[in-house]
């Protein structure tokens, strides 16, 4: 299980929920971080299951890319973030 990278609203500490952001370019580099973290594990998927938005697409195919595996990638709305009403924002 592995978090999104650092988004472009977590880097001005708002919360998003829903809100589809992109990634920081730290963020990009935390998944590239935590892809290498997991090759030197010897942990390689099978499959890469995200939710469709875009912090988790991003993060997902960087991971994929990183460790230079070609696994089925499959969005899965159930995966979609909280709503936080609200806090959004």
């Amino acid at each position: 299980l592995l978090r999104h990278g650092e988004s472009v609203a977590n880097a001005a500490r708002e919360f998003t929920g829903r809100v589809d952001v992109d990634l920081t370019a730290e963020g990009e580099e935390q998944a590239r971080r935590a892809a290498r973290l997991l090759g030197e594990a010897g942990l390689r998927p099978d499959v890469v299951l995200t939710s469709p938005m875009l912090r988790a697409l991003r993060t997902a195919r960087a991971v994929r890319a990183e460790l230079d595996v070609d696994v089925p990638l499959t969005e899965q709305w159930r995966l979609v973030e909280r709503d936080y009403g609200f806090l959004t924002g």
